[in-house]
């Protein structure tokens, strides 16, 4: 087992600042090369709490503010266009990226393509749903229609 402080959120792990024990391969082949988390020491232990207090700091503010950007997604359907054939069967799929440029087109705001989570594939036109993680505690639902472009 190895002991990591992980420097962003990991799904099924934890956020930035967790320190966490994770399988020897795990941390070599994965989370070190990625930049995910670093080597647990004792003064990386005191930064951890320092990177805490901060997180709790910005928590508050960030809270609020993906409430409200929660209630901009929700209150705005998402147009998307997509190379399709005749029968509306799209040449690909639509990706976290897309929803995201979306998104930002419409005027609603920027947003982490990572953040975003897509249930079952969208290989189709028409109205499609995805969920966008804006904070632990505020999950917001995306309304999307999918047309062909032209």
């Amino acid at each position: 087992m190895s002991k990591l402080i992980l420097t962003q959120e990991v799904d099924g792990l934890g956020t930035a600042g967790d320190i966490v024990d994770v399988k020897a391969g795990y941390a070599r082949n994965y989370l070190l090369p990625h930049g995910y988390a670093v080597a647990w020491t004792a003064g990386g232990a005191r930064q951890v709490e320092q990177l805490r207090q901060a997180r709790a700091a910005r928590e508050l503010a960030t809270i609020e503010e993906a409430r409200d950007l929660k209630l901009r997604i929700e209150n705005v359907r998402v147009r998307l266009e997509a190379k399709a054939g005749r029968e509306g069967r799209l040449f690909g799929a639509v990706k976290a990226a897309d929803i995201a440029e979306a998104i930002e087109a419409a005027g609603i705001g920027n947003v982490d393509r990572k953040r975003i989570v897509i249930a079952d594939p969208i290989k189709t036109t028409g109205d499609h749903r995805a969920q966008l993680k804006l904070h632990p505690e505020v999950v917001a639902e995306i309304s999307m229609q999918v047309v062909a472009k032209k």
